[in-house]
């Protein structure tokens, strides 16, 4: 057991004065709270939470986990699904204190806090006319989504969130600090562009953003006895599109406001569409989706931030959640009706399948320029099970894991990090593959002990 109770109280006493921010232990009234993470099927006890507030606070935190053999694990303020943002007795270093937005419109670049969520960096940038290319929520955290990866509705436009980081500042695992891009330090730049938390804390990222102001988007739903039809048709069609349009395709059930009553409880074969592209193209486009006949379709005009937080009401932290995920080339005739099969055994209202697709600018980066392997994957596919009631915890981790167990075997082999649980070593290397012996050469010049291994772990 590492335990933090077992240091010199002194010890304590004394790190607390060397932190600005805020530092929890278990007998403080604030630390049931500061524990919990967005997952509650996730129920840590952490040895002691440090709330930092600035790079100085995540410098000492470094070097009193590592001096004192702590469990560290690192908190950007998100979601993490497999709740790796926090662990039993160790060490919290919890970066949502450090937050700022910089854009400078002189290149259209932003400069974020390691502690900030997308939806604060969409406000800030969406009154330039820029976006930078996130996820499909807004209540995600900058950090973890961006060192997996960051895969969303830009992508096939404007590729991955990795693919628009230039620079990040890092506390390693010995405490320095350094900056990190492609001319100083380009090893390590190339290992967090899909490398994960393996490799330092990043306290600051500086991404390319692009001219975004208005979106197109919303979704379209058939009933999900179409499934296998929509599937089909939408693997010919998504690839060809104009990299303009995204839409990720998803089984799924209406669980309420704001869709019509009539849909509610019901389920769907849907998919999510956003356009970035001339308005008047867009009909012409669009129509061959129509012809499709969806049952219900709510696609319009507006703002960036509107399109990414289209599902955050549905998603409050707290939720019990249960994650399982591969990539796919194909979704071929078997894939297409397991999806029809465990689409229709959906156990919750907001429990949901989702394929994204990987092309266009995504998958024209090659599979060894970052650290993210598979650019030749067609869909990163993720199955969560989610409730709000903790007695439904077997239920929707079995149905998800069957649901995936049906259709892992038709898969590219590994997963997209920022989707998987705490799945073993193995999982770890499939995800990376190619790319896994180069990131532990690198995870052993930058952290040969380990310190950092509550994550997808590369191991040294």
């Amino acid at each position: 057991m590492e335990m933090v109770v077992d240091i010199d109280p002194g010890l304590i006493t004394s790190f607390k004065k060397q932190i600005r921010g805020e530092v929890i232990v278990p007998s403080d009234d604030k630390y049931s709270e500061a524990r919990k993470v967005y997952n509650a099927n996730i129920d840590k006890h952490p040895g002691m939470i440090v709330k930092c507030v600035d790079v100085a606070d995540v410098i000492a935190s470094v070097n009193f986990g590592r001096e004192n053999d702590l469990l560290i694990a690192v908190r950007g303020g998100g979601h993490n699904g497999g709740g790796l943002g926090v662990c039993d007795d160790g060490l919290v270093v919890d970066l949502s204190g450090i937050k700022f937005i910089r854009v400078d419109t002189s290149n259209n670049t932003v400069r974020v806090g390691g502690g900030n969520l997308w939806g604060e960096v969409d406000h800030a940038t969406h009154a330039f006319g820029l976006a930078v290319p996130a996820g499909i929520i807004s209540s995600t955290g900058v950090g973890g989504l961006t060192l997996g990866g960051g895969v969303g509705y830009l992508s096939r436009k404007f590729g991955l969130t990795i693919d628009n980081l230039l620079e990040a500042d890092m506390v390693l695992a010995d405490g320095s600090f350094v900056t990190t891009n492609a001319e100083h330090l380009p090893d390590l730049f190339w290992a967090i562009r899909g490398g994960g938390g393996n490799f330092g804390i990043v306290t600051s990222f500086k991404f390319q953003a692009h001219p975004v102001k208005t979106v197109i988007g919303g979704p379209t739903l058939w009933p999900i006895a179409q499934t296998e039809e929509i599937m089909a048709w939408y693997d010919e069609f998504i690839h060809k599109a104009p990299e303009d349009l995204n839409g990720f395709i998803a089984t799924m059930v209406i669980p309420g406001p704001p869709f019509p009553e009539a849909l509610h409880n019901k389920k769907f074969c849907g998919i999510v569409w956003c356009y970035t592209g001339d308005p008047d193209k867009f009909d012409t486009l669009f129509k061959s989706v129509l012809d499709k006949n969806p049952l219900f379709q709510h696609v319009g005009e507006m703002p960036y931030p509107s399109v990414q937080t289209l599902f955050d009401g549905l998603f409050p932290p707290g939720l019990q959640w249960y994650w399982r995920a591969d990539f796919f080339n194909t979704l071929g005739p078997e894939v297409r009706a397991g999806h029809l099969k465990y689409g229709s055994k959906i156990p919750t209202p907001l429990s949901q399948m989702h394929l994204y697709p990987i092309s266009g600018a995504a998958s024209r980066v090659g599979p060894e320029d970052t650290a993210w392997a598979y650019r030749d994957a067609k869909y990163a596919g993720v199955i969560v099970g989610v409730d709000p009631d903790p007695k439904n915890s077997d239920k929707i981790t079995s149905w998800c894991k069957n649901y995936w167990e049906a259709l892992h075997p038709f898969s590219s082999g590994g997963a997209y990090s920022n989707f998987m649980m705490d799945e073993g070593q193995e999982r770890v290397k499939s995800s990376y593959k190619h790319n896994y012996h180069r990131l532990v050469t690198i995870k052993q010049r930058y952290d040969s002990n380990n310190l950092f291994r509550v994550n997808q772990n590369i191991r040294p």
